[in-house]
């Protein structure tokens, strides 16, 4: 087969009077002569012209919906609007035909949960082949990020023997045979004949093992996938996803909000700067899809603006107490807007980190120093004995997008958390280690690579930015 240029590679430099191969899937094939072909490597489609007198009528049937052919031609000066170069084609050849009749995605307009019992297919829609070609700018500007900043990605464990955040929901793991598993001298069932000797589940986060790798390399980074058995339906979970979570010694609380604040503009910069074209259409999918709601029910803003809303403004950053105190002195609350109190002791629901966000500040904020009750045990205390240095960042229409805090580095104050959160210490028995031997200040944070990924695409559902979403009952393809 000849070499072929890609699509993205012709329309970037568009060298009139060249001849090219390319080669791609029919996305319209107008009055039998212009066709719009794509290969993936960009949003844009080129125009390849058809003389009808040049190609047999049984190789222009073939040339239908979704087919996948191979053009040789010559670039020529496109005669319309919307790309400098068209291509001319000399010889077309059918790779792979199409029924345009029986491809279960014809051109109209798709729901996103028909979509999704299509996931085999939804790649090869404009949505979904930019949301995907941004999923994958987004995790390599991670890793650049952290490379060019010193850091070293380690790869946590996927099986683990220990819960992280002490929340349960885990997926278990075992060879054991579920109609008859081994059992003890009291009738339960015996983990110690199990594959690894004792109880093991699917990881919920790499930040435990990370802490590892931090106390002896110093910065380090893990990306990998985690799990949770949580059986939820909504547009925020996933029993499947991806983690982001750097682990740095010697980082205080402080330390750990501008590496969240300078890491996440990175990123977003990072996709304005290199997939202004595939922002635009999911900017106008938006724009189109909000002509038909209620006023109240539309986005603070468009996509492109709420993303430069996020890299052109420093982050505030206030405390929980503080957040409280503004939350309670606010019109919405004093006219019972909200749906839930904001009370000292409780969480911060959505309605109220966005109303901080885009009402409050107007800008993203990061909100620290959380009450202890309603955070990890390894979180370190406050002198207050009341609260833990937390931190949560807070961006437009999403919320909470990336949680951490400062570690607990003093022997004594960690295990009196996991005795006060009835934690199993001999479970964490290197844990503990780490703070015997050579301890020092640390911190870290976790953040979604899928919440990510929904932010900056715009996309409502987090089961559309992961190509085949885990989620309860479902687990196809």
């Amino acid at each position: 087969m000849s070499r072929r240029t890609e699509i993205a590679t012709v329309l970037q430099s568009p060298e009139v009077g060249t001849k090219v191969t390319v080669m791609g899937w029919v996305r319209a094939f107008r009055s039998r002569r212009f066709i719009a072909l794509n290969d993936g490597s960009t949003i844009n489609n080129l125009q390849v012209v058809v003389d009808f007198e040049n190609f047999s009528e049984d190789l222009i049937k073939q040339v239908s919906f979704h087919a996948c052919i191979k053009v040789i031609g010559q670039l020529v000066e496109s005669q319309g609007s919307g790309q400098s170069v068209e291509l001319q084609a000399e010889e077309i050849e059918i790779l792979g035909a199409s029924d345009p009749e029986a491809y279960p995605l014809q051109p109209k307009r798709q729901t996103m949960e028909f979509l999704r019992e299509k996931a085999h297919f939804r790649m090869r829609t404009n949505t979904f082949s930019a949301v995907f070609r941004i999923r994958h700018a987004i995790a390599f500007a991670i890793h650049k990020y952290y490379n060019d900043h010193g850091y070293y990605y380690m790869h946590s464990p996927i099986v683990t023997g220990s819960d992280a955040e002490g929340a349960g929901e885990m997926f278990r793991v075992t060879t054991l045979d579920p109609a008859k598993p081994a059992l003890d001298e009291n009738g339960e069932v015996d983990w110690s004949a199990d594959f690894f000797g004792k109880a093991t589940n699917l990881t919920v986060s790499g930040q435990l093992q990370a802490e590892i790798g931090a106390l002896a390399l110093g910065k380090v980074y893990t990306f990998g996938p985690t799990f949770r058995a949580e059986n939820s339906n909504t547009s925020r979970h996933l029993a499947e996803f991806w983690m982001i979570e750097p682990e740095v010694a010697f980082y205080d609380i402080h330390d750990n909000m501008d590496l969240a604040e300078d890491f996440s503009k990175y990123l977003i910069n990072y996709v304005l700067e290199n997939y202004p074209d595939d922002l635009a259409i999911l900017d106008k999918r938006i724009q189109d899809l909000e002509k038909q709601m209620k006023k109240e029910d539309r986005r603070p803003m468009g996509l492109i603006d709420t993303l430069r809303f996020v890299v052109d403004n420093d982050f505030e950053r206030i405390t929980y107490t503080e957040a409280i105190n503004i939350l309670r002195s606010s019109k919405p609350f004093k006219k019972g807007r909200f749906e839930f109190e904001p009370s000292w002791g409780s969480d911060l629901q959505a309605e109220h980190e966005r109303w901080l966000v885009e009402k409050k500040f107007q800008k993203p904020v990061i909100v620290r120093d959380y009450p202890k009750d309603i955070k990890a045990f390894y979180m370190r205390m406050n002198d207050d004995d009341k609260t833990v240095a937390a931190m949560d960042v807070l961006f437009p229409g999403i919320g909470e997008v990336i949680g951490g805090s400062q570690r607990e580095e003093r022997l004594d104050i960690l295990e009196s958390r996991i005795k006060e959160m009835d934690i199993h210490a001999e479970e964490l028995w290197w844990y503990l280690d780490l703070r015997k031997f050579g301890g020092c200040p640390h911190a870290g944070f976790g953040l979604g690579f899928e919440r990510i990924v929904q932010f900056i695409t715009g996309m409502d559902n987090i089961r559309d930015v992961i190509p085949f979403p885990r989620t309860p009952g479902k687990a196809e393809f």
